[in-house]
């Protein structure tokens, strides 16, 4: 193979997982660059083509519109940018890569069979491909402008006090977890809120619709927690790691064990990318959550009639920069795009207010991401980890780590802006230069704790303490319960081994819950049910919930789900009606719906209403919420369903709607699946665990690991789907990969 220094082994198990052995890192990763093109040349091409704006070029003209978006917020740009500032070991890591996936490219017999379906051959890989990789995850986990979008106009709209009331996001669980570290809540506005609901039942369904579809939801996010040798069996640290991320065949990441020189990595590697972006080495182990940090901001725009083409800077007035893009578009005529920039970043093409803003992004700037995790291979201790992580740019995560020496940590990565007279909560203008960033906290000054007096660490997405003078870290973090119940788990836990901390990651208690049930039943007395059947079946189904989401529970969690949205929708459209005249693309999209909501049900006179029908109101939403899920399973008594028939595993590949009875073959089996949006074991809709892990380092042989589908991206693949029966099923398999079922020599080109 061209550019191979050496020779190279690949052997590979029964499960299709490859052990790349090399002399040098450069050449393992070329051999991981082809095996990855043979596994998942379809799925890596559609990763590089949605970040650049370029899928209409081979899907036609439904994709214009992300391909717009994508060209508009300049992201191709940025990743040109980015491959031009790397360090040179890290460039020729890429360069490296590169050419592995054009060695199998250009040596393969056939193409994967959606490129067959789809007529077309993929192009040669650049490195600059990776890079738009790297920037489509930062899209998934870093993009807050919906959060900032929402906060601004309910700046605008509402009275200050309500704004600040429902902006909060510290919900029972994370002031728990927090203790009195945990900031005071916002008193409540009940003056103005009572005004507002009663202002929302003159209105009727003014606002209707005004929740997004991700408020009060679960994020792509994660669990992570790493336990120190006081708490095991043996006195090994242990790791364990499961990202939440939207599922899809095949899955998002690709598994590999690298041997090079003295270097022994296993974990997971996303297709397109050469690090190993969870796993170990032998000497640490390290995981990733989505650290839900804000590392954006909405720039609002200065402009003038008078100067057209022109907005308000600092240092005067200047012309916005303008290039135009074609969009080729497969079937259609190509689509000009004019991309404007700012010396903030690029123009929104939504505008906020009615007035233009500029998205100021850490994933476009060009000195804000790297791969800098690449050096994880070469980390020997906790304090070598940190400082790796913490160097490295990237999408901002939590890090979790297990040393081999029994000592665990916590740390970020990523970059985090210093901001000066804003703290990015809301959209501001910078143009009078006293808003703005200036520079990224420096590493050194990032949060983390090492050896922590009760012998683990837990991130779930939650807001965690970073100590007086820390950096804020963002707005809008995940429900706390998650970490709570992990947390209260680990506490209890003597003893812990790999098995032990697998079975935490399967936990489907849901007491988040708890309080729409016992709400729910209050309601429910004999004066409400009589001659209501429908009420009668709903009592019975959460009465004999057992608190649950085990596929074999009662449906009655399916009904709280329902009911608790239904509220938040009744509730948030009397308190909203005058967000939408503002801006008319306005929807709520905080996470944190529980807990303004939770404060106004515990009062009872703050809901949309009539005065002192609070009882009847609450009973009339179950009703509904009874009768749409009993609807939607063919009319069968909610008392007599289980919850797996409600929640089912829902993972589809990108092409199985385009084409007649594609979706059998495509597609995994829709099947009832424990777990729920609100559990440690996650599993909601599109939502699940794209993998889990549990491993000490150097203890590798006894490491588990789980993730959907399987390895292959080709349907025509016994390694396609493999690995979906131990996952749904949550029977553990090995980290490490097993004996070889086949070997690939790579020799240098002659």
């Amino acid at each position: 193979m061209g550019g191979l220094e050496g020779p190279v082994r690949v052997a590979t198990d029964g499960l299709g997982v490859p052990e790349i052995r090399a002399a040098s890192r450069q050449d393992a990763f070329r051999a991981l660059g082809y095996v990855t093109a043979r596994d998942r040349l379809f799925q890596m091409d559609l990763l590089r083509r949605k970040s650049a704006g370029r899928l209409a070029e081979i899907l036609g003209p439904p994709l214009v519109e992300g391909d717009a978006r994508q060209r508009l917020y300049g992201v191709p740009r940025a990743a040109a940018a980015i491959v031009a500032r790397l360090p040179a070991d890290q460039r020729a890591a890429l360069d490296a890569y590169a050419q592995g996936v054009n060695g199998y490219l250009e040596g393969a017999r056939a193409l994967p069979l959606e490129c067959e379906l789809l007529r077309y051959r993929p192009e040669p890989w650049r490195p600059e491909d990776s890079v738009l990789v790297v920037l489509g995850m930062f899209q998934a986990l870093g993009d807050s402008e919906e959060q900032e979008r929402t906060r601004t106009v309910l700046a605008h709209s509402l009275p200050p006090a309500v704004a600040a009331f429902l902006s909060a996001d510290v919900d029972r669980y994370t002031r728990a977890l927090l203790g009195p570290q945990a900031p005071a809540p916002p008193p409540m506005p009940v003056d103005d809120l009572r005004a507002l609901s009663a202002q929302g039942r003159r209105g009727g369904a003014a606002a209707s619709g005004v929740l997004g579809a991700s408020a009060g939801e679960p994020p792509a996010g994660s669990n992570g927690w790493a336990v120190a040798g006081t708490r095991t069996v043996d006195g090994r640290a242990i790791l364990a790691n499961d990202m939440h991320l939207d599922l899809g065949v095949p899955n998002v990441w690709y598994r590999a064990r690298l041997r090079y020189a003295d270097v022994d990595l296993a974990g997971v590697v996303l297709p397109g990318v050469p690090l190993v972006a969870v796993g170990t080495n032998r000497h640490v182990a390290w995981g990733l959550t989505s650290l839900e940090g804000d590392v954006m901001d909405l720039v609002r725009l200065e402009t003038d009639p008078g100067r057209p083409g022109e907005y308000r800077t600092p240092s005067g007035w200047r012309r916005f920069d303008v290039a135009r893009e074609a969009i080729k578009v497969r079937g259609g005529a190509d689509v000009a795009v004019d991309v404007r920039a700012t010396i903030w970043g690029p123009v929104s093409p939504r505008p906020l207010l009615g007035q233009a803003v500029a998205v100021r992004w850490t994933a476009l700037d060009p000195g804000a991401v790297d791969l800098g995790l690449l050096a994880m291979d070469r980390a020997r201790t906790i304090e070598e980890a940190v400082s790796v992580m913490n160097r490295a740019a990237g999408p901002t995560n939590n890090v979790l780590l297990a040393g081999r020496d029994g000592r665990v940590a916590w740390t970020i990565t990523g970059r985090i802006p210093q901001r000066r007279g804003l703290d990015g909560s809301v959209s501001l203008p910078w143009a009078d230069g006293r808003a703005g960033w200036d520079d990224y906290v420096p590493p050194d000054r990032l949060p983390r704790v090492l050896d922590p007096p009760a012998g683990f660490v837990v991130s779930a997405n939650n807001r965690v303490p970073t100590g007086e003078g820390g950096p804020a870290l963002g707005h809008d973090f995940a429900n706390g319960y998650r970490a709570y119940r992990i947390t209260e788990r680990l506490r209890e836990a003597r003893g812990a081994t790999e098995a032990s901390l697998f079975q935490i990651q399967l936990d489907a208690r849901s007491e988040f819950f708890d309080f729409y049930r016992d709400l729910a039943l209050a309601a429910l007395d004999e004066r409400a049910v009589a001659g209501r059947p429908l009420l009668a079946e709903a009592r019975r189904a959460l009465e004999a919930w057992d608190g649950r989401a085990e596929a074999s529970s009662g449906a009655g969690l399916g009904l709280l789900v329902r009911f608790r949205r239904m509220l938040a929708d009744e509730t948030f459209a009397a308190w909203l009606g005058g967000c939408a005249p503002a801006d008319p693309t306005f929807e709520f999209a905080l996470s944190d719906i529980d807990t303004p909501l939770q404060r106004a049900l515990e009062r009872r006179d703050l809901l949309p209403a009539p005065s002192g029908d609070w009882g009847p109101f609450l009973a009339t939403v179950l009703e509904k919420a009874a009768a749409e899920v009993k609807r939607r399973q063919g009319g069968r008594p909610l008392d007599r369903l289980e919850w797996g028939a409600l929640n089912r595993v829902q993972i589809a590949h990108p092409l199985s709607g385009a084409f007649a009875g594609a979706a059998p073959p495509l597609d995994m089996p829709a099947e009832p699946l424990s777990g729920c949006g609100f559990c440690v074991r996650m599993a909601a809709g599109t939502l699940g665990a794209s993998e889990r892990l549990v491993v000490s380092p150097g203890r590798e042989g006894d490491a588990i690991f789980h993730m959907p589908a399987g390895q292959s991206g080709e349907p025509r693949s016994p390694h396609y789907r493999d690995q979906q029966r131990a996952w749904v099923e949550g029977r553990p398999l090995p980290l490490l990969p097993g004996p070889a079922a086949r070997e690939l020599s790579l020799a240098p080109a002659r």
